[in-house]
């Protein structure tokens, strides 16, 4: 069984795909916006949303990231319940990841020693969700 963590923004999450694909080093990701749905009259898509996206996905290490934009009206809350945590036996990627996802963001806690890794650290980056990076320890597999 797998988890994939599926984040929702208001309108930006374009900005927030294209972000993390960077940070990550992923491919460029493929874009689905509200607009190339088909219309369904029952439900008229706002003006506003039809450049907003309704689905787009990343692998970070291999694993997905999914992504989409909440429609004009539905509830939403910034970084609400969500915490995201990648790991990496690379200590150059585990630092490259804290330093980009910090720019813009807030630092929780500075990447340290720990009693369960060599180097951890958490932020919330400038889109408000929480991320953990961990340095993969070799006798470990958290």
């Amino acid at each position: 069984m797998s988890v994939t963590p599926y984040m929702n923004f208001k309108g930006n999450c374009r900005e927030a795909v294209e972000f993390y694909a960077e940070v990550f080093g992923t491919e460029k990701p493929n874009i689905m916006a509200f607009g190339d749905m088909p219309p369904n009259p029952e439900h008229p898509l706002p003006e506003e949303a039809r450049n907003w996206v309704m689905h787009s996905m990343i692998l970070v290490n291999g694993d997905p990231i999914m992504f989409s934009d909440v429609l004009p009206g539905m509830p939403f809350n910034s970084g609400s319940n969500i915490s995201l945590m990648v790991h990496s036996k690379n200590e150059e990627d585990v630092r490259s990841w804290f330093q980009k996802l910090s720019d813009g963001g807030q630092v929780g806690m500075e990447l340290q020693q720990t009693f369960w890794s060599k180097l951890y650290g958490n932020v919330k980056d400038k889109f408000g969700i929480e991320w953990q990076v961990n340095l993969d320890n070799e006798e470990d597999n958290m």
